[in-house]
Formats: C-alpha cells, structure tokens, sequence
C-alpha cells in the first residue's frame, strides 16, 4: 500500500491503493479494476454434440494499462520507495517502480491532477475530501508531517490533516502576510515551503514577486521581499540561509536572510549582458528552479525555460548549472515538469543529486547528473508507443516460444546508443514472472507506415523489434505527382495487418491501396522487390468488352512503371493519371537488414481519373501460398509463390460467378524457355461480353437466398472445353492473359515485364466448378433478416447498383465450396458489407516443386449465405465443437545446412490434418456486425442463429478458446462485451464496459485467446483487458507489489562544531499549534445567501434578529477579555521562565569562560 496525496482542481485528495468507497477518493487498479454493470446471461452447452461449460467471470478486469500517459500534469518521487507517480488531466494517475511495477487509477470525477505530494514511506488509510471553496494553487508536505500547506488562488494558506482530511482553524491570510500599507493584492499563491533550519518558518511565494516568511508560531511576517517580477518558484539552500526565486523574465535571484532588502545575486543565465552596465535583456520565463547542493562538487543550479527570445522557434530545454559549466539539454516536446532526485529526504542535509526526471508533453526520461557529459537513462516502460500514432492494433497469444527471442535479438541490433550505464534510478517496488506465463504479441501499426512488435507476456510490454515500410517506396516528392496530395495524409499509415506467427510470414495494408508482404530471414539481403500492379473498375459496366479491347490495345497489354502522374496544378487530367499506382516502389537493389524483408508489393491502380479505393480486408495463407485482398470495388487474389494474380473480379460479379460464360481463372503455367518470367492472369472482370450483359439478368430476377439452400444446377449437360462464343473448343489452360503490369526481378537483376508468348483470342472456357446456384426455402423469419441485410434481390436490385458492395471479410480455411462436394478442399470464404459470405474453391498443387511450376485454379462456386449486417469474421469447427486452425507453414531458415529431405519435410505443408477434421463435414462459424450463425458443411444448412443486438452494431468480433473451449467474443459500439457459445450460440456473457467514445477504440480494439483483449484507451495509452477467471486468479501472481518495507533513513549528526557556528535544526509540534485545541475549527460549509421576507414584518424580525446578535457580541466580548486575561498570566509565567533560563545560562558561562576548548 502506497499513499499520496494529490491536488485535483478545487479539490485536495489523497490516494491509497486500498478499495473504498468514499466519495472522491482513488483507487489503485492493483488487483483488477471491479466494474459494475456485468451479467452472466447463462452458460452453453452442446445439443447435438458434447456438452462443456465455460466458466467466464461476470466482472470485467483492467489488468494493464502500457504506455505514456495522457496529457500529463504532474510529477512526484517519494526517494525512500523509489517510485515514481504521474498525474494527468483527465484525472488519471500513474505510479511506476521497477520495469513491471505499474500501477494505474483514475478519478471518478474526471478532475484534472494539478499537482502530487507523496507522504513518504507512509501507508495510511483512505480519508475524505474537504472543499476549501476556491481554486488550489500550490501545496507542500513537509517531510514526516501530517499537516498539509495549502495555498489558494486568493492568496490565502490554509493548514489541512492528511490523516483525516479535516482543515484546521489556523489560516494565514493574504492581508496578514504583506504590510498594511499594501494597497494591492499580491497574487495566488505560487509557493510554500519551510525553512530547513526552522521547521516552524513558512516561506510564502505570491505571484506578483512577493515573498514573505511567516513564523507560525508568533503568526506573523518575519520579513517581506518585494521584487519586480513576478514568481514562479523558489528553492532552498540546504542550509537554510538563503534561497533562490525564478522570475517571469528570464532571471534568477539569490536572497539572503542576513539581508533581504535586495537580492543578494541577479543573473540571467542564457541573457546577453549589454557594454554599458545596464540589465541584461529579457529571456523567457524560468518556470522552475531547483538549488541542490553536493559535498563533492559545486551545487546545481537546474531549471526550465529561460531562453532568449533572439531565436524563435526554439526547442524547450533543461539547463543545468554545475560550476562554470552551463549544459542545454533540448527537448522535443515542451517541459510540464521536472524533478531532481537526491540521496536524501531531509531538506536541511546535503542533498546530493544523481538524477533529473523530465516530464514532457509526450514523452519521459532521465538524465544521468552523475556523469559530466549529462546521459539520459535508457527509459525501461514502453512510453513511445505514440511515437508515430497508433492506427491498428493486433493481440497475439500461444506464439511459438522461439520467436520472442528472435526478434528481441534482431531488435536490439537498431536500438540507440549513448544511453547511461548506470541501472535505472526508479526501481521501488518488486516484481516477479509468474508462474503461468505463454508468449504474447502484440503488433501495433502506425501512421508512419512503420509496424512494431512488443512482448506482452507476464502482463508487461518491452520493445521487440520495429519495421519501417515507408523503406520499400520512393519518397514522393512535393509538388510532383501523387505526392503532393498525399503527403500531409499520411501515405504509408498501415490500417491493416495479418501475421502467420507459425510461418512468420507478415501482409501489411497500407494507406495508399498497396498491400506488402514480408518474409522473415536471419540473414542480411541485397535484391529487387517484387510489384505487381491490381487495376479494380469501380463497376461492371466499365470493363472493356472484346471489342472495345481491340480498339483500345494499350488497355490491355502490360507496359513498364512509368514516372507519377503531375499535380493537379499542372493542368494535366485526371485521366493521364490512369494505370498509376499512389506510390512508387524503389526500383534498385535494396539491402534489407535481417528481420521482416519485403517480398512483394501489391498495388492498386489509378483508374477512370479516381484514386484506389482503400483495401478494407486481407488475409494470408502460408498454406497454400495465396493472398487475398479486397475493397469496396472487388477482389484480388494473389499466388505471392510465383508473384501472379490469380483473380481481379468486381464484386457484383463475384455474385454472378455461376455464370458459364466466364473464363476459369489461373495462375501461369510456368515454360522452360522463361523460367524468370511472371505472368498475371486476368480476372474475371477483364473478360466481359454482350453475352454477359444477358445472362446477368436472370441473376437479379431471383429471389432471395437463404441458408437453406437447395442448389438449381444450370447448363450442366455443355462441355466443359466448349466457346459458345467463337462455335469451337478451347482448352481451359490453353491460354493465358495479363490482369495488369507486374514488375517482378529475373536472375540477373533486370526487371521484365511481358506478356504470354502470342496474344490469345478473347474466348470464354466454361469451368464446371463455376454452374451451381441456390434458390431459397420459404422461410418467413429468413425473409425479415434479408430485407434488412439489404439482399440481391429483384426488388432492391436498383438499390443495390447504387449501394456499393465493400468486401469486409476475407478468411482462407479447407471447406466444401458446394452442396456435392465430398472431400474438404482449400477455399477462400469471402464475406461483404449486405451480409453476404461467398465461397471460392481453391485448386493449389501439392509439393514443393509441383507448387513452384504448377498453376493454381481459382473457382467461384456461387455458393451464397445470407446474414444481417456486413459479414466481420469467419472460423471452423468440428463436428466435437473444437476450433479447426487455419493451414499454415512453418518457417525454415533457407540458409541452414541440414539434411535436403528434412528441407524438404519441412518446406511442405500437408493438409492432411484440416482434411481429416473436416472429412465427414464441419461447422462454419459466420459472424456479422448484426448477428451470428453457425453453418452445417457441405449441406450448408444453417444449425444455429443469434440475433447479437438490435439497437447497436458489432465493432469485431472474434473465435478465442477460454478455458479449454471455444467461445464468441463480441464488443459491440454500445459498449457491450458479450461471448456467445460454440457452436450453440447461447449467450455467455454480457458486461456493459466501454461505450463507443471515438473511432479509436473501434480501429484499436481486438480479443485474443485465453479470455483476453486490448484496445487503445487513449492516443497514447494500450487498456488490456480480460473476462476470464482463470486470469483473474493467477492476476495477482502476475502483478508486481508497490509498497515494500523499508526503514526511513536516520537524519545525519551534524557535529558539535557545525551546530554551533551553523545553527541547529529547530523543530516543532505542529499538532500543538495546528490541532483543534489551538486553533479551533475550521468552517466545515461555505456561506450561503438565504432570501429573508419582505416588508415591515421582515424588517421587525430582522431588527429583533440584530439585538439578538448584539447580545451574543457582547458576551462574546467579556470571554474575549476573559481569555486575554488569562493569556496575560501565562505571558508573565513565560517571561519568569525566561529570566530564570537567562541566569541559569548565565552561570553556565561564567564557570566554562577560562577552561580551554579541548576540555570540553
């Protein structure tokens, strides 16, 4: 337990880590932060199958809260505990140990954290609050005090208990402390703290440069300075003979209390001195200064601000005065406070410096005093999370436990140097590993393109490895191209990421409609980077026609990168800017640095004078080699093995995928004669026909599909190699055509780009896998949830032409891509934003070198499911109710020397595992932002439906295993988090936690395995969660302890001949002076206006009121007098005590006056 007092606004509070309910008072979330609201709604079991409980608890739990706090406002350090606390200006406060020693509490009322006080190594319980009726300005504790100095905006100290929290009657006034011949108000109180020679002297900084020392015990004024400028803070000489005051221009004083009627030294320490005597120029405000002194060196004069004014535009600096030698340490964001650590507690001993605490607007550190060059300590809390602001955030458990070590290695290789070798000086607390610890990632993305990797086991986050994927691009250049649009919209910011932890294989999202993929290797590379080049139509009208093909020639063929279109303000059209990418990928050989290196690049075109559309969902297949990715315009499939694409189709006809006309498909068959060429096959869109236009109808003139389906197969009996268009036969794989232009590196380091050997005719190859389509069952219920998931239907086919249809989910597993399929294949589920999920059956040779050469087929089934809302996210099960994980690879390094059958044992992935899960059919889990469904496959009957919410919309959603068992994690924009159970769909759990305050918290928030999930709190704050018991018991193993006893140092012995020519320490009790019996209460209620009544009879009841009142004074009075009286007995008795001391004294001289000094 750790307790600390805190000044938040108009209110004086103090801070345990002990739960309370008290009003304002703060609560550690030291244990898990208990929030009410929370239901269990029941628990699932299987009806069909087998039968589990997940035991979920009912209460949400903050279990961590990683990186710098929010708008920061204050700073202390208790130097005997060695913790550190942070106070912000929404009310939160942070206090940080040793790395794993965080602890977070926020204030229920939101008030902003003016300034911190710890009670140092102090445990205490919970008190109340106390409202002083206006605005706090400064406080002070002294060291091993209860009695608080509180000054006010008014200009006023009051004296208030921590203990309790109960003002006490001594109050120094603003009019008592200055002359009566002042005529104006000297300001709020800007400073107190007393004297470390006389504890029982208050010294009393006011705002308009007035400083007064008040002796508490006569009450009243010792002596008043009056300066010029005004004040910003004071600090003292440890020995308590003089001080030193920040001015508002720029300049320092000495005061001495010898003499106080004029400083007794004036600099201006970055203030250009003038040649003919005069004052030196004006600098900014020092906003505080901090005077410590060392027995080894000259003391430390370190403050804030002060520069001139002769440089605008300058950085915020830390000047340290040490001697001769003055030091500007420059900041990157402005100073909100600062604090110099010292060996010692007590202010009247040498204090000893060895460290500065800097507390920026966005940013923490140390600096190192004890080493001449000044160093900064290497900051061990994950406190640049928001170095570039966070756009995505990704949450990753069960990692394989030899990546962490990889990455922590590479990481480090980049890390800075010229930190302090010094150990951290904040290092209170202590802090254990745990026993039940499992690697956990998290992956964050950034507006900068960058990406970076943190380790988040064991409740803590500690730096990995960091990526830059603004390195594959040129830099665009202002005023030339896409450039200048771009350049202040962040082009390289990452919105999505997908990460295969088992083959370390990374696909990231760009801004600027690119997607890259990332290799892992051990091993430092000098290559070219693949590109391939994606051009989407914004409709299915606009796609060239055979005949429009051969007038347009150039549409078609593939040609080189050519430079980025010219600005808008050149004059030039939108339309020259067609065929371009947003950004250029570097064309020269690159060396990429051991860690994630960039494979491919894949770009979306400018088309019909419009920027690509962003891509809104990806997903990667170690698998099966295959990328697939997808925007409000269509899909594109991509085999990243052989740098080809396999599929580019629109998505109204990804809807009509049944149709025969349309060409299957493929990837590029690989020829002996050009074993370095790539070649792009061209989608479905690229190959439209008046034919088409015609068959299109039928599709909008069907109903509505169902989950029920019962397939209408037609055109079965044509052949599969007969062109009903030309009237003769064709093979499938006979002919191949480009979808775009790719740029892929060949053996030498020359980059081709070409076409097949012949331009093929434009001929259409019936595909059998592409002839099923499913008419609906009548079902009532299913016709209410598709009208309101907007179906492709007759009735609102106008409506959906002018309603674009986004792809939102894309999701590869082995499945049954139709109703007659009898062996689970490899498919690529694709979900959009009317609720639709369609199902495209993959065709991927087996073997490594079969999958180097060999074509993959691509094959829309036309399968089709409905649910309300856009589709989020897809998952299989078995028929036992057990997840069926996705294919993966596993990762090889390419340059180890082991045996070639083991290579290649371990480079080929079999999927005989899915196979086998799904042999005899599996359960499809498909959830939407409305509602969730689970799919019996291949019948494609759907088992079980939950309607998630009505009123609101789910934001993501996620299959997670708690506890053994496989549960639906939802969080939905109305703040609720809700698991439903697998494959039943019962409703788990209901918590209302967060309402959706911002985009950030949707962009941001994720769910993980193990009942776990984060999200970003604030720009610069990550809030991980859970909802599961079992990490709410092994919590408390993982959270460090704040407090740990620890004995208060003794105050040093000063010696007979230092007290004796410097002068004792006086102390005294200030609960003698402070208490109750002394000074009387406190007014505990602010005064009030009550109307009276009105006319005559008010004004008798009033006259009567004020002879009451006059009573009252009057005997009031004759106490008054009574207790002068008796003040005036215990005067005389002191002043009898005096004279007997003074003789006493007196006699003690006289009889040691002749004895030498060494026979004392």
């Amino acid at each position: 337990m750790k307790f600390c007092v805190c000044i938040v606004e108009s209110w004086c509070l103090s801070l345990t880590d002990r739960c309370s309910n008290t009003a304002k008072c703060y609560t550690f979330h030291h244990s898990g932060n208990f929030l009410p609201g929370g239901r269990i709604a029941g628990s699932g079991s299987f009806l069909l199958y087998s039968s589990f409980l997940i035991t979920l608890n009912p209460f949400l739990f903050q279990t961590a809260r990683h990186g710098f706090p929010y708008q920061p406002t204050a700073l202390a350090f208790d130097p005997v505990q060695k913790i550190l606390a942070i106070g912000c200006r929404t009310g939160a406060l942070r206090i940080l140990g040793q790395p794993g020693v965080d602890c977070y509490c926020q204030h229920e009322s939101g008030a902003a954290v003016l300034q911190l006080q710890f009670l140092i190594n102090e445990v205490r319980a919970p008190p109340m609050r106390k409202p002083l009726g206006n605005d706090i300005t400064f406080c002070h504790l002294p060291f091993q005090s209860k009695w608080l100095y509180v000054g006010t905006e008014r200009g006023n100290t009051h004296i208030v208990n921590v203990e309790s929290f109960i003002l006490s009657g001594y109050v120094i006034m603003w009019n008592k402390a200055i002359e009566l011949s002042t005529k104006t108000h000297p300001g709020p109180v800007v400073h107190l703290s007393d004297c470390p020679r006389d504890e029982g002297k208050l010294l009393i900084g006011f705002e308009s440069g007035t400083v007064v020392q008040w002796d508490l015990r006569a009450k009243k004024a010792d002596f008043r300075i009056y300066y010029d400028e005004a004040i910003h803070s004071v600090s003292w000489h440890h020995e308590g003979k003089q001080f030193m005051c920040s001015h508002s221009d720029g300049s320092l004083t000495t005061w001495s209390l010898r003499n106080t009627t004029k400083p007794f030294q004036v600099t201006f320490p970055h203030g250009k001195s003038q040649r003919d005597g005069k004052k030196a120029e004006s600098c900014k405000p020092i906003l505080k200064v901090e005077y410590k002194t060392s027995r080894s060196s000259e003391p430390f004069i370190i403050f804030s601000g002060g520069l001139s004014y002769d440089k605008p535009g300058r950085k915020p600096a830390l000047t340290i005065m040490h001697g001769k030698s003055v030091t500007v340490l420059e900041m990157d964001h402005p100073i909100v406070e600062f604090l110099v650590l010292c060996e010692t507690p007590y202010p009247n001993e040498v204090q000893e410096p060895y460290a500065v605490a800097v507390l920026l607007e966005k940013d923490f550190i140390v600096v190192d005093l004890t080493q001449s060059n000044f160093p900064i300590f290497e900051n061990p809390y994950p406190m640049d999370i928001h170095e570039s602001p966070v756009t995505c955030t990704y949450y990753f458990t069960d990692c394989p436990p030899d990546l962490i070590p990889v990455l922590y290695s590479l990481g480090i290789k980049h890390k800075k140097q010229g930190y302090s070798h010094k150990e951290w000086p904040i290092s209170g607390g202590t802090w254990t590993l745990g026993a039940q610890t499992y690697p956990e990632i998290i992956i964050t993305g950034h507006a900068d393109g960058s990406i970076k990797f943190w380790d988040a086991s064991a409740i803590t986050l500690q730096m990995l490895y960091k990526l830059k994927t603004s390195k594959v691009f040129e830099k665009p250049k202002l005023g030339e191209g896409r450039g200048a649009e771009v350049a202040e919209e962040d082009p390289y910011a990452v919105q999505v990421v997908s990460w295969c932890p088992q083959s370390r294989l990374l696909c990231v999202v760009g801004f600027s409609a690119h997607v890259i993929l990332y290799r892992f290797n051990k091993h430092d590379v000098t290559t070219d980077i693949a590109a391939l080049e994606v051009r989407l139509q914004c409709d299915v009208e606009d796609v060239l026609s055979p005949s429009e093909a051969d007038a347009h020639p150039a549409a078609l063929h593939p040609r080189s990168h050519s430079p980025l279109p010219s600005s808008p303000g050149s004059g030039t059209p939108d339309s020259t800017r067609d065929g371009a990418p947003c950004l250029k990928v570097k064309s020269r050989q690159l060396r990429m640095p051991a860690g994630y290196q960039a494979h491919l690049v894949v770009q979306i075109l400018w088309a019909d004078g419009e920027p690509p559309q962003q891509i809104t969902s990806v997903d990667i297949s170690s698998a099966y080699g295959l990328l697939a990715l997808g925007n409000c315009n269509g899909l594109v499939v991509v085999d990243y093995v052989q740098k080809s694409t396999l599929l580019t189709i629109s998505t109204q006809e990804l809807h009509g995928c049944s149709d025969h006309c349309q060409r299957l498909p493929r990837s590029p068959r690989r020829s002996k004669q050009f074993t370095a060429d790539h070649f792009c096959m061209r989608g479905l869109s690229n190959f439209y026909s008046d034919s088409k236009k015609r068959i299109r109808t039928s599709y909008q003139s069907l109903t509505e599909l169902s989950d029920n389906q019962v397939p209408l197969e037609l055109d079965r009996n044509r052949s599969p190699t007969s062109d009903h268009v030309n009237g003769h036969c064709t093979s499938p794989t006979s002919q191949h055509c480009a979808t775009g232009r790719s740029r892929v590196p060949g053996p030498e380091g020359t980059r081709l780009s070409r076409r097949g050997p012949g331009r093929p005719p434009f001929r259409k190859a019936q595909s059998a896998a592409c002839m099923e389509i499913s008419l609906p069952v009548s079902h009532s219920e299913e016709s209410r949830e598709s009208s309101f998931s907007r179906s492709r239907s007759s009735s609102i086919s106008s409506m959906d032409r002018d309603m674009k249809e986004v792809i939102t989910a894309l999701h590869f597993m082995e499945s049954f891509a139709r109703k007659t399929d009898s062996v689970a294949v490899p498919c690529l589920w694709v979900g959009t934003s009317l609720g639709a999920v369609l199902i495209i059956a993959l065709s991927v040779p087996v073997g490594t070198e079969e999958r180097q050469e060999g074509p993959v087929i691509v094959s829309p089934s036309g399968t089709v499911l409905m649910l309300k809302g856009s589709v989020l996210r897809f998952s299989s099960l078995d028929l036992g109710g057990n997840l069926i994980p996705s294919p993966y690879g596993i990762w090889r390094d390419p340059h180890s020397h082991e045996d070639p059958d083991r290579r290649r044992k371990l480079g080929h992935f079999s999927h005989s595992s899915s196979q086998e899960a799904c042999s005899e059919g599996h359960l499809a889990v498909v959830c939407s932002e409305k509602q969730a469904k689970v799919f019996l496959m291949p019948a494609q009957t759907c088992l079980y439906a939950h309607s998630i919410t009505e009123s609101s919309f789910v934001l993501r959603a996620d299959v997670v295993s708690v506890c053994n068992s496989v549960c639906l994690a939802c969080f939905c924009a109305n703040g609720h988090i809700m698991t439903l159970s697998l494959p039943s769909l019962r409703p788990l759990l209901d918590i209302n936690y967060l309402p959706l305050t911002d985009t950030r918290i949707a962009r941001t928030f994720c769910f993980a395995s193990g009942g776990q999930a984060l999200y970003l709190s604030s720009p610069t704050e990550i809030q991980r969660i859970t909802y599961s018991q079992e990490m709410c018991d092994n919590l408390q193993d993982l959270l460090g302890e704040l407090f740990t006893p620890v004995e208060t140092p003794e105050a040093q012995n000063r010696g007979f001949l230092k007290g004796f020519f410097g002068g004792s320490t006086q102390t005294f009790d200030r609960e003698e002076l402070f208490g109750e019996a002394a000074a009387g209460k406190a007014s505990r209620s602010l005064a009030q206006h009550i109307p009276g009544q009105a006319g005559m009879e008010g004004m008798k009841l009033a006259a009567g009121g004020v002879v009451g009142e006059l009573a009252r004074a009057r005997v009031a009075l004759d106490e008054r007098g009574q207790r002068l009286g008796e003040l005036e007995e215990r005067t005389a008795l002191m002043m009898s005590s005096a004279e007997t001391f003074s003789k006493h004294a007196h006699e003690l001289m006289l009889k040691c006056k002749d004895k030498k000094w060494y026979q004392f």
